[in-house]
């Protein structure tokens, strides 16, 4: 059942990218210059709605939270590589699956470099274990956790503080 879950759920999703047009190359260009901040946009959006379903299905037991431990060398080292395909390319590995299913072939690139840099993620993993996984560990962290107050406080807030953000990029035009 949770497969099926998956494949639907990611079927909306792709529905929804292809929709937002976040896809195409002159809105990643556009993000990247922000000059465009549609994926921006996009992606506000969905942190919110997943961020308050999450938790309320949380709240109804319905699903139980596994924090994992917040350590920032993986975090920087991976971000500065994925930032680096971003900008070289001009497509995420996801938007460049999209872009493939659209006929895009030159996105075909992104999806080659999102294997080879698998395969040598699962090479080098028992090194990066001993190294990189071992920079700057601060354990299973959460904003709640870390004000000591109810996770619906932050939800609001940070909703609140989204909303904002998505009107004034709306005010700019961009």
């Amino acid at each position: 059942m949770e497969l099926i879950y998956g494949l639907v759920t990611g079927i909306i999703f792709g529905f929804l990218t292809q929709k937002a047009r976040v896809l195409r190359y002159d809105k990643q260009l556009g993000a990247l210059r922000l000059k465009d901040l549609t994926i921006v946009k996009f992606m506000l959006s969905h942190i919110i709605v997943a961020m308050v379903g999450i938790y309320l299905l949380h709240d109804l037991g319905l699903v139980k939270l596994s924090v994992k431990s917040a350590v920032l060398g993986p975090n920087i080292v991976g971000g500065l590589l994925f930032g680096l395909g971003w900008g070289l390319l001009g497509y995420c590995p996801g938007t460049s699956l999209g872009a493939v299913g659209e006929g895009r072939m030159d996105a075909l690139w992104g999806i080659a470099g999102m294997l080879v840099g698998a395969a040598i993620f699962a090479h080098t993993y028992d090194a990066l274990q001993a190294t990189v996984y071992t920079w700057g560990d601060l354990g299973k962290l959460t904003l709640p956790g870390l004000f000591g107050i109810n996770h619906w406080i932050v939800i609001v807030a940070l909703g609140a503080a989204y909303v904002l953000i998505l009107r004034a990029i709306e005010r700019k035009g961009l």
